[in-house]
C-alpha cells in the first residue's frame, strides 16, 4: 500500500478517535453534573436543582450528536479514501458530501448509542424530582 495512503488514513483515523473520545467525555460530564445536581437537590431538598438538570442533558445530548455525526462522516471518508488508488490520494479532508440519512446531526442526536443513555438520565432525573419534592417550589 502507498506511503501518502497510510498516511491520510493516518489522518482521518485520528479524528475519528478525537471524536469517539470527545463523546466519550461528553457522557461522563453529563453524568457528573446531573449527579452534583442531585445531591444539591437531595441536600437542601430543593427540587429545582434537580430541574437544572433538564438543562444541561439536552445541551450535552445536542453536542454528543454533533460529535457522533461527525464521526460517521469520517468513517465514510476513511472508506472512501481506502478505496481510491495511490495516484488518486489528495489528503482531503472534506466530509461535506457525506451530509446525508443518518449522518445529519439530528440522526446523530437520536442514534441508538446515545438515546437510551440520555433517556435513562432524563427517567432518573424524573425519578428524583418526585422523591425530592413532587413539585416545583
Amino acid at each position: 500500500m502507498n506511503e501518502n495512503k497510510l498516511k491520510h488514513l493516518e489522518f482521518i483515523q485520528n479524528i475519528i478517535t478525537r471524536m469517539n473520545q470527545n463523546s466519550f467525555l461528553i457522557k461522563g460530564w453529563t453524568a457528573a453534573i446531573t449527579s452534583a445536581l442531585f445531591a444539591l437537590a437531595s441536600k437542601d431538598t430543593d427540587v429545582r436543582y434537580a430541574l437544572l438538570a433538564y438543562i444541561a442533558i439536552p445541551t450535552f445530548w445536542v453536542l454528543d450528536g454533533f460529535y457522533i455525526s461527525t464521526e460517521r462522516k469520517f468513517r465514510d471518508l476513511y472508506s472512501d479514501v481506502a478505496k481510491k488508488v495511490p495516484s488518486e490520494i489528495d489528503f482531503q479532508m472534506n466530509i461535506s458530501a457525506y451530509h446525508k440519512g443518518d449522518r445529519t446531526w439530528l440522526r446523530g442526536i437520536f442514534s441508538k448509542t446515545l438515546s437510551p443513555f440520555y433517556c435513562v438520565l432524563v427517567g432518573i432525573t424524573l425519578i428524583v424530582m418526585f422523591a425530592i419534592g413532587g413539585h416545583c417550589g
